[in-house]
């Protein structure tokens, strides 16, 4: 977790809980909720704590359900909490105050807010109108923004008319219009192609490079992560389960590197440097502890008459998979 000096984002023992009805299948169970409505909480957020500080692009991470599109509408002022504190650029975020609206966003990548029957500048303009943007500082902000994401011919054409990754774009231009200091992205690349995702990864990075703003980044893409954010929040159940740097993940949690050797004279066994995952066209790959991945390949390349070898770490999928599989929720902080 991050020194509180300066930090643009601070929550403490943030909840959400959510009263759901419930009843018996039946007409009889229909005729008696009538009268005795029964319900069940869903703590949905069970005590989050987290300070991000200004300037930094943190991924928050874990499976649906997990609490994270819960925890970004209550920072965001659309949810209030059921307890808990937290502050946004020194605001509540809740109170949804007119200079708190104007310094933030929230771009959730299954939802829409560009009008789908006019070109995305007619809603450009809307924006403006609505934030207030003076006319002059509304134009050179459009232009640069709009060169960035490299969407000069499509703001003209109806929304109607653009592909999924096409109108993402113009979502993420229409939200970034008067420049927030603090971004909620809920997964901004879901649905598009690789390098749809790639173009959008690359103008984030741009965006936070410039303007220095604050990002919390939800996605299930892990190329997503990789490219943008060193320092990760995973989450599971409402609570926290990790908060710390995206390597030291790897190294907590994934304790083996895989080395993948092509040996000249194929068909020799190598069970002893490590466990086999598997032989391709003469390529074995070793699952080996890190802390001997060196000896290891040392040992290979005295031994064998070695063509390639690569030293490769696990897929931070497969780390994630493993802070799940942990018993028990507990917060672990590292250093950037």
């Amino acid at each position: 977790m991050a020194a509180s000096g300066d930090a643009d984002i601070r929550v403490s023992d943030l909840r959400k809980t959510f009263k759901v009805p419930e009843r018996d299948s039946g007409l009889r169970a229909s005729l008696r909720s009538l009268v005795h409505r029964k319900h069940r909480d869903v703590h949905a957020v069970a005590g989050v704590s987290f300070e991000i500080p200004a300037g930094e692009i943190v991924g928050f991470l874990g499976p649906n359900g997990a609490g994270k599109t819960t925890t970004l509408k209550m920072l965001s002022g659309l949810l209030h909490p059921s307890s808990g504190e937290a502050t946004v650029l020194g605001h509540v975020p809740w109170r949804r105050e007119r200079d708190y609206l104007r310094r933030m966003t929230l771009v959730m990548g299954n939802r829409n807010q560009l009008q789908w029957d006019i070109p995305a500048l007619d809603s450009f303009e809307m924006n403006r109108a609505i934030y207030r943007v003076p006319d002059a500082e509304f134009r050179a902000i459009r232009d640069e923004i709009v060169e960035l994401l490299e969407i000069g011919d499509l703001v003209r054409k109806p929304v109607r008319n653009l592909s999924l990754g096409e109108r993402m774009k113009a979502e993420i231009a229409a939200a970034l219009l008067h420049r927030p200091k603090v971004l909620f992205l809920d997964e901004p690349t879901i649905g598009l192609d690789v390098t749809m995702q790639k173009r959008i990864r690359t103008f984030l990075a741009e965006y936070n490079r410039r303007y220095g703003a604050t990002i919390l980044l939800t996605s299930h893409y892990m190329a997503d992560v990789q490219a943008l954010c060193k320092r990760v929040v995973v989450i599971d159940h409402g609570s926290i389960l990790y908060d710390g740097s995206l390597r030291e993940l790897s190294t907590r949690y994934a304790p083996h590197q895989t080395i993948n050797v092509s040996l000249a004279e194929s068909g020799q066994d190598l069970s002893g440097y490590g466990e086999v995952l598997g032989t391709e066209d003469g390529r074995v790959s070793l699952k080996v502890a890190k802390d001997q991945t060196s000896a290891v390949a040392a040992r290979l390349l005295a031994a064998y008459e070695v063509s390639d070898l690569t030293i490769e770490d696990p897929p931070v999928e497969d780390v994630i998979e493993q802070v799940f599989a942990d018993s028990s929720p507990t917060t672990v902080r590292s250093g950037p």
